[in-house]
């Protein structure tokens, strides 16, 4: 058993323990890194980047097909191989090489293996390379736990053996399926279906909810499924899977309620994400997760009445999104660094309406409140809906490029409390609106912030001129 210490040692490497490694070490205190698997974790390798490579091709296609002058200079599909192989360039082949050096100008020293609590501020680091054997690390000020979540399945007969694909293979697959099975339909299963579809495997989509994107405005879910069903997606809604299974030859069956079986070359499960925390020694400190796994935190990110043990990004389960992950670490940094007030804001401790992106055809990009969420949470809200392509601007987006702008307003605080755009490439328009909730910007005042013509941003003047008087 060798020994060190440290300032400060965070278990995980994705972008939440990545961010809050390399403030810390920026403040001057000596940083111990632990990862198992990559560094820059699973939205680097398995999410968030190798998912947007493979769907950037289509959303290039279907802008062109809507602008006349170049929709007849391109001919065809994309070519998969040639897809897959720039999303191999955008992964690193999954070499994590290129993040080294960014550790190493911090002065940020990475053990790989698997940390786990040993004691307080005390961590054993199993499963490292044959020649330094187990390695235990007092951290003089805190540990970070930042180890994000993996993909869960549902209670269905037969599925975690019939499963194939997970978000891993899905988005790291080096060949397209003759068919494909998705289970799922939130922002993974949505975008992976458009992704594999593209690349010419017959794709069907199963949702129990009645609608994808459930936890998004309804309207959002339909035009997401028109969307995928313009692409050549089967998507189902509202189906209740009785079972899955794997034949010999390779092929998956799944089966419906009442005995429909779904036959697929392989099978795909995106429906739900479970935490890490199942070996971290939390026994050994006294810490419980709470009934779903993850660990509960105070304002300041840290777990339970420890004083020294943190929980951020994806672990804490408040939103399981990198950039919140990201926003939680700078937290972190700045209460560890002395910054007693450094706290996540009323809003961000309930996480739900953080901003949030799914990258479809269309897009949909919402912060804040859905209408009905609004509701539920006693607000008498009400809500604005424009077309997303009402505006001049919208039209060199190319024609007949739909969607839906909402905005939902609180008319007693004069606010706005949420807003979904769906539409192509509407992704880029959602910042604006996160900076008015998150701002308490009054709606008289958003009259003041003109927008530019002709743009998309127009939009916004359909808010102002419909909003109670």
């Amino acid at each position: 058993m060798h020994e060190t210490e440290a300032d400060v040692v965070v278990l995980g490497a994705g972008p939440a323990g990545e961010v809050a490694a390399g403030l810390l070490a920026e403040g001057g205190l000596d940083v111990l890194l632990v990862e198992d698997r990559l560094v820059g974790g699973e939205c680097s390798y398995w999410g968030c980047m190798p998912s947007k490579a493979l769907l950037r091709p289509v959303d290039l296609m279907a802008e062109i097909a809507r602008v006349p002058g170049v929709r007849e200079l391109v001919h065809g599909t994309p070519d998969p191989q040639v897809v897959l192989d720039r999303r191999d360039e955008v992964v690193h082949d999954l070499d994590d090489a290129v993040q080294l050096p960014w550790l190493e100008d911090r002065g940020i020293r990475l053990e790989r293996g698997r940390g786990r609590l040993v004691g307080e501020r005390t961590v054993e680091v199993r499963d490292v390379d044959a020649e330094s054997g187990r390695l235990r690390i007092t951290a003089r000020r805190a540990v970070v736990v930042a180890v994000g979540t993996s993909p869960s399945f549902p209670p269905v007969d037969g599925l975690q053996e019939a499963a194939g694909w997970t978000n891993r293979e899905g988005t790291n697959a080096d060949e397209v399926p003759e068919s494909l099975i998705v289970i799922g339909g939130g922002p993974i299963g949505a975008e992976l279906s458009l992704a594999w579809s593209s690349l010419g495997a017959k794709v069907t989509l199963l949702e129990v909810a009645p609608q994808l994107l459930v936890k998004e405005e309804p309207f959002a879910g339909a035009q997401v499924a028109d969307g995928l069903r313009e692409a050549g997606v089967d998507v189902r809604v509202g189906v209740d899977i009785a079972s899955a299974s794997r034949a010999p030859d390779g092929t998956v069956s799944v089966t419906l309620a009442g005995g429909e079986s779904v036959d697929a070359a392989e099978l795909l499960v995106a429906a739900g994400r479970a935490p890490n925390t199942g070996d971290l020694g939390l026994d050994a400190v006294g810490i419980v997760p709470n009934d779903h796994g993850y660990l509960d935190t105070d304002e300041h990110l840290l777990v339970g009445d420890t004083g020294w043990l943190y929980a951020v990004g994806d672990v804490n389960g408040r939103a399981l999104l990198t950039h919140v992950g990201k926003r939680q670490s700078r937290v972190i940094a700045e209460h560890v660094l002395g910054n007693a007030g450094a706290a996540l804001s009323p809003s961000e401790l309930e996480g739900g309406r953080s901003p949030r992106v799914t990258f479809t055809e269309p897009q949909v990009a919402a912060v804040g409140y859905t209408l009905q969420a609004a509701k539920d949470a006693g607000i008498d809200a009400i809500a604005i809906d424009a077309p997303s392509d009402g505006t001049a601007g919208a039209s060199f987006v190319g024609k007949n490029a739909g969607g839906t702008t909402r905005f939902v307003i609180d008319p007693d605080a004069n606010l706005l409390i949420g807003a979904t755009f769906t539409g192509a490439g509407i992704a880029e328009q959602l910042h604006a609106a996160t900076i008015a909730i998150v701002g308490r910007v009054p709606l008289d005042v958003l009259d003041l912030a003109t927008p530019v013509f002709p743009t998309r941003n127009e939009t916004w003047l359909r808010l102002i001129d419909e909003r109670p008087r």
